[in-house]
């Protein structure tokens, strides 16, 4: 009988009561190891040993063994994983780390004889600390991942599910740690090794790899690499085959914005982005820089520009920044360029804060701004504020009225902007791959978090189709004009236009004058506040030629946004216009119009290409429907066990024929000079502490402004105390990190 370190009796931990050992009948149900036992492989020896051990409470490990003159392997020991003595891995000794190590000596001696079989010669079953059998699932031999749970972890982590989400499904499934064979440290270090042997061992190989990846699944996948003088990646430019299609249908506006920090080494996400149908973002090409100069957007421009087979957009928002200014200047000199109005507006309070009479200013600026009708208006409105707050040596005012052109309303409303006024959706992107990719994200794991937002964007414009597709939105009015929309327009679309039915009430409308065809009608509309009650009266004028139905108001919606204006819309129901011209509907609106790029959206499925994954999709309903009938009855299970033991044994021995096969052929290598992963830069724009922190990110800098402030009140930021300190919060931040995986 197995004796633990106390009593032959019992072999339990006597210092924890809840974790009793089994009684001793149950005990001796246990087979213990005797001298002269046989076995026909070293995996089933280890198995037997691995059993008795866990039942017994110890965990096991490999000793060492000895190999013959003829290079195989006579003989080898199995013991205690406490074999062996305590060696201190600590960098210092004021902190030392634990030690499972008490030079235990239970161990079996097997020997492999002539005839293959494998034999116990020696053995001992004294062990010199304390057994728990309760616990036994904790130790490293025990904890096992079998293929079904790393096929599920690999799985979850590429489409961008946390490593502890994962493992908390596991143990819902399992119906309790004490269940599972393995922990969550198990899988962490499971997925860190797929995760490199998936994506390589460097950042620039990823990213090759990916590129050549994605232009073999579609010659139409574009891709530029800047590298400076040392092959190291400077600048990056892609776009997928989906991206080129919808550019045909959605060039019309294009928003870019480098904002953003998303990677290991602070590089700007750059997206160009455009709307769709819906008026949902839509990524039309992107780029990751190193820098924020004009060189730098004019290289990254003219990528887009040969990309796009040198189809400008038409319009394009920016930031208010001077080398975007520059670069977009020489290589888009025809397209017409916004700045962002938030960018501009949100500088106030550090531009004018200081005024004595800064709330009166900005009230007066955003009236000018939101509220201006026409130009004229615009201008004198804007010399009255700058008179009567005496602001004529402020240079940002001046420099905002010398580019007023490109960022006030009244002046840019004659174009069509799809409805933006800043570069929000560009930001919205970045939002968007926020839930994918964090500052801390690498190049190799970014691009790999990339096809997978990429594919959950693709999945939501599809959802919206079918939903203008299978559902109709009501009509509120019932005019024939509305319901004209109702049938040409996606649902998103016709819900805006619905809102200027709405505002139909509040309108009123009155012919003017006539100047030969044209009819000039005055349309009033009382404006609410917040609280529901008119604030004032605004009055729009509406050009209304009857002959061939054109129309055009102050306000400039439809010029703007491409949705009809409620004092258009009440001038036609006023002169009984029962169907809108169909250059008043957008194409680019419409739910009826079969585009193009909506057949490319299997590009990012790896299944597609994945021969393993394809075989795994064949073998799996055919291996469950074996297991119902091998569950049947005993009769059944037996014939399977047997059949299944025999065909493992075929295929193990096929898999290493297989994997000589492959190591004969050898690794071709190319000349091609290599390509190495780029510096870390700083970007301009917003610092990275002004950036939306993940809760790992959190959690990170909270613990090391703790750890500093502690060394600080010690009063010994130099010492050798304060820098095993902070190593040790930093050692325990990147285990964490580690954990959490890509947020």
């Amino acid at each position: 009988m197995e004796k633990g370190k106390n009593d032959s009796n019992e072999i339990g931990d006597n210092n924890d009561h809840r974790d009793q050992d089994p009684s001793p009948s149950s005990v001796n149900e246990v087979k213990l190891p005797e001298i002269g036992m046989t076995f026909s492989s070293e995996e089933e020896v280890r198995t037997f040993y691995n059993s008795y051990a866990q039942n017994v409470g110890f965990g096991i490990c490999k000793l060492g063994g000895r190999n013959g003159d003829d290079g195989k392997q006579k003989y080898f020991s199995i013991g205690c994983a406490k074999n062996g003595r305590k060696v201190s891995q600590a960098k210092n000794i004021l902190y030392p780390r634990p030690s499972t190590k008490t030079n235990c000596k239970a161990k079996i001696n097997v020997a492999i004889r002539n005839d293959g079989n494998f034999v116990i010669t020696s053995l001992c079953l004294e062990h010199n600390h304390i057994l728990s059998p309760g616990k036994s699932r904790h130790f490293r031999c025990n904890k096992v991942l079998d293929s079904a749970i790393k096929r599920k972890l690999e799985l979850n982590d590429q489409a961008g599910i946390t490593l502890s989400k994962s493992f908390q499904s596991f143990v819902v499934e399992a119906g309790g740690y004490e269940n599972l064979t393995f922990d969550e440290r198990k899988c962490r270090n499971y997925i860190s090794e797929a995760r490199r042997l998936r994506l390589g061992d460097g950042d620039a190989e990823a990213l090759s790899t990916y590129f050549c990846r994605m232009q073999s699944r579609n010659l139409n996948f574009f891709y530029v690499l800047d590298l400076d003088g040392e092959s190291r990646i400077r600048n990056i430019f892609w776009a997928d085959a989906r991206c080129r299609a919808a550019y045909e249908y959605f060039s019309d506006v294009v928003t870019f914005d480098t904002t953003y920090l998303t990677n290991s080494y602070d590089m700007p996400f750059a997206p160009f982005v455009g709307v769709n149908h819906h008026g949902q973002s839509i990524l039309l090409g992107c780029g990751l820089l190193s820098s924020e100069d004009s060189t730098t957007f004019i290289w990254l421009f003219k990528s887009w520009l040969t990309c796009m087979l040198g189809h400008a957009p038409k319009a394009i928002i920016t930031d208010q920044c001077r080398a975007m200014t520059i670069a977009i200047q020489e290589v888009f000199p025809n397209s017409h360029h916004r700045l962002c109005l938030w960018h501009i507006m949100k500088k106030l309070p550090a531009k004018l804060g200081g005024h004595a009479q800064y709330k009166m200013i900005k009230k007066q600026l955003k009236n000018i701004v939101y509220n201006s009708l026409t130009v004229d208006e615009c201008d004198e409105n804007w010399l009255k504020m700058i008179e009567e707050f005496n602001l004529e040596n402020n240079d940002w005012l001046k420099s905002l009225h010398e580019e007023r052109n490109r960022w006030i309303p009244v002046y840019v409303k004659d174009n069509f902007w799809a409805g933006m006024s800043t570069s929000q959706r560009s930001e919205s992107m970045n939002a968007f791959f926020d839930d994918y990719v964090h500052s801390k994200t690498s190049l190799k794991q970014f691009v790999e978090q990339y096809d997978n937002a990429l594919k959950k964007k693709i999945e939501n414009e599809k959802h919206l189709d079918f939903i203008s597709f299978n559902s109709t939105m009501p009509v509120i009015l019932g005019h024939s004009i509305e319901k004209q929309f109702q049938n040409a327009y996606t649902n998103n679309l016709f819900k805006l236009f619905q809102d200027e039915i709405r505002g139909l009430m509040f309108c009123d409308a009155s012919l003017l004058k006539e100047e030969g065809t044209i009819l000039i009608f005055e349309v009033v509309e009382t404006i609410l506040g917040k609280n529901g009650e008119p604030v004032r009266e605004v009055s729009f004028r509406v050009h209304y030629t009857e002959l061939d139905c054109k129309l055009k108001c102050v306000c400039r919606l439809f010029e703007f946004r491409g949705i009809l204006c409620r004092h258009v819309i009440k001038v036609l129901i006023r002169m009984k216009v029962t169907e809108v011209p169909m250059n008043y509907i957008m194409d680019r609106w419409r739910k009826d119009i079969k585009r193009g790029y909506q057949s490319i959206s299997n590009i990012y499925d790896d299944y597609v290409c994945d021969g393993e994954r394809q075989r795994y999709n064949i073998l799996t309903p055919l291996i469950q429907e074996i297991q119902q009938l091998g569950a049947k009855n005993d009769d059944n299970c037996s014939m399977l066990v047997e059949i299944l033991k025999d065909t493992k044994e075929k295929l193990i021995v096929n898999d290493l024929e297989h994997s000589r096969a492959e190591q004969l052929k050898g690794v071709s290598t190319f000349g091609a000079k290599a390509i190495h992963s780029p510096l870390k830069v700083r970007s301009r724009g917003r610092p990275p502490t002004k950036r939306k922190q993940s809760k790992i990110e959190q959690i990170v800098k909270k613990s090391v402004a703790k750890a500093r402030k502690k060394v600080f009140l010690f009063g010994a930021e130099d010492s050798p105390i304060a820098g095993l300190v902070l190593d040790s919060v930093f050692s325990n931040l990147f285990d964490l990190i580690m954990l959490v995986g890509v947020l």
